[in-house]
């Protein structure tokens, strides 16, 4: 079955009261309007959306939702049953089996609801979400109660709604108004299905809906990186190691300050998210990062880590030296390290090893570092 859903997102939202479209709101860092279709897609079941914007934004919605298979966006129209109009002309040509239309304000699509939609459709002509009225409903007047309206059987209507695309047409051909389009199909004399509505299934229509939504938690995988890092030892050079200088006689040699030990914990870092070495990053061609501080090397990795929506679960840094002694100063670089990163100390291990007197550690020409990470990464 070929499903596209019409994302109406033609609406000003002036009950919302902010400078520009709710639907365009940022929630979570993403527009609402990227989290109503990335919702409708989640389970594999709507093959395409179909965006219904305001006349000039088409341009604008489409950067929203680049990468998902959306469809070119089409301006609406003054009234919601004309922008499904527009929206229904735009996806005649493709025919699809149903058309799903959905609230661009509406940025969760709880599991199970567009199955329990199509399901519906094999035994009706349109289907839609609803959740039981549980208040007491009171019908006011002249700012007093004019009655108490009994409740039993009264449903709050939700979206996405389902339909068949030759029913939602017929039932548009009217030219009527409604408040959804399940109005239209009641209205000629067509039966629409009730399937099991959600409390998070909200529609952000004040502020304080937004502070309401609960946003699916993404699935983290995890991740493992290892890095390695060698530097020569030289005169008239700071020895910087782990964030920290270091006493000593002899300083590490490289464009930046050389700091062996975040150099080898970034390559750990960007290796566990694909993304290359830190040469990739800062290449030692360039002037700007010359004598540079690492630690600032260090923060763009775990700003990295974030931007991938995951989270940095501990490193492990081993330093390969005979001299300076590190365990003095174990405690102050992870530390400085858990600063660096923004976690707490715990999950930062920095701990030395020597290569009995072997190779050029041994003979104290350079000191060698390896560094381990895991992480926890959104799919």
């Amino acid at each position: 079955m070929d499903v596209v859903a019409l994302l109406m997102a033609g609406g000003q939202g002036t009950r919302f009261g902010a400078p520009e479209p709710k639907q365009y709101l940022l929630l979570a860092g993403r527009p609402v309007l990227r989290h109503a279709a990335e919702a409708l897609l989640a389970e594999g079941l709507v093959h395409a959306i179909q965006p219904v914007v305001p006349a000039g934004d088409e341009a604008r919605v489409a950067a929203m939702l680049e990468g998902l298979p959306a469809l070119p966006p089409v301006p609406g129209g003054a009234t919601r049953a004309e922008s499904v109009r527009a929206g229904l002309a735009a996806v005649t040509a493709r025919a699809p089996d149903a058309v799903l239309v959905h609230d661009a304000a509406r940025p969760v699509v709880p599991p199970g609801t567009v199955a329990h939609l199509l399901a519906a459709l094999e035994t009706h002509p349109g289907a839609i979400p609803a959740q039981p009225v549980s208040d007491t409903l009171k019908r006011g007047q002249d700012g007093t109660i004019a009655a108490t309206v009994p409740r039993a059987g009264l449903f709050r209507a939700q979206t996405p709604q389902a339909f068949r695309l030759a029913t939602l047409q017929a039932a548009h051909a009217t030219g009527e108004e409604g408040t959804d389009d399940a109005e239209l199909l009641e209205r000629i004399g067509l039966s629409v299905a009730l399937v099991p509505g959600a409390e998070s299934n909200i529609k952000i229509t004040w502020p304080e809906d937004l502070t309401r939504v609960t946003l699916p938690a993404p699935l983290l995988l995890p991740r493992v990186g290892t890095g390695y890092d060698v530097h020569r030892l030289v005169p008239n050079r700071p020895l910087v190691l782990c964030g920290i200088t270091v006493p000593h006689t002899l300083g590490l040699d490289g464009h930046s300050d050389a700091d062996v030990g975040i150099h080898a914990l970034c390559d750990a870092i960007y290796g566990a998210l694909g993304e290359g070495d830190i040469g990739a990053h800062f290449p030692p061609s360039e002037m700007k990062w010359k004598n540079a501080d690492s630690a600032q090397f260090l923060v763009h990795a775990a700003e990295r880590i974030k931007a991938r929506g995951g989270r940095l679960i501990n490193a492990d840094v081993t330093l390969i030296c005979e001299r300076p002694k590190i365990r003095p100063h174990v405690e102050t670089m992870r530390a400085r390290l858990a600063e660096l990163l923004g976690v707490e100390i715990g999950r930062i291990g920095v701990k030395a090893t020597t290569s009995e007197k072997l190779g050029f550690t041994g003979r104290e020409e350079g000191i060698a570092c390896q560094a381990a990470v895991s992480v926890l990464v959104a799919e």
